[in-house]
């Protein structure tokens, strides 16, 4: 595990500057060729393997790549829910049914997203899934997760928790973005499971 330093903990604004900046750096070969290794991995995971439902999300930019994994999941026959962004940062879902399934949107100045274009099934439907892949910028030796700070991740785990519900929770991360730490606050929740290219490392 990479070592963030033998100095003070780092914030998350810094950290998540400094995880962001090496990302950046990465060509779209790089992003390429890691999205296949990660769907590979992955799907070693029996969380993963044993899921009939799967709530993940469609990877833009120089975010480890998602979309080999959800036509994979697919492909298997996995119901695959994925996100749609709503105007106050919560998650609505979708279910993802191949390439075609997907619509960008550009939700004000943000990054355009991919997100199902088909019904949408509410902000619950996350709750019936056995697995949730999670999008982030590390995970520490214990598990907790530094995700980009917009809260819509938090707002899922509160919704499962409230809900009595217990789906494998995993994150798919480059193999320099699991550290030793990262800053926790307390409404923070530790991860089951992170995915690298080299494999999986479970939590729990």
């Amino acid at each position: 595990m990479r070592n963030t330093g033998s100095g003070p903990e780092p914030d998350k604004r810094t950290l998540r500057r400094e995880l962001l900046r090496v990302r950046n750096g990465l060509t779209a070969d790089d992003v390429r060729e890691t999205a296949g290794l990660l769907a590979a991995r992955a799907l070693e995971l029996p969380e993963l393997a044993g899921a009939r439902t799967v709530a993940a999300y469609v990877s833009v930019g120089s975010e480890p790549g998602t979309r080999t994994l959800l036509d994979a999941l697919h492909a298997r026959g996995v119901r695959v829910l994925l996100p749609v962004l709503l105007p106050d940062n919560d998650l609505d879902w979708g279910a993802y049914t191949g390439p075609d399934s997907l619509t960008e949107v550009r939700h004000g100045g943000k990054m355009a997203l991919l997100e199902p274009a088909g019904e949408r099934l509410g902000p619950e439907a996350v709750g019936e899934a056995d697995a949730v892949l999670l999008p982030g910028l590390a995970v520490d030796a214990r598990g907790m997760r530094l995700g980009r700070g917009g809260g819509s991740y938090d707002r899922v785990l509160a919704r499962l928790e409230r809900a009595g519900a217990d789906p494998a929770l995993v994150v798919l991360l480059y193999g320099t973005e699991v550290v030793d730490r990262v800053p926790e606050e307390a409404h923070d929740r530790p991860v089951h499971a992170v995915v690298t290219p080299a494999g999986p490392h479970r939590f729990r």
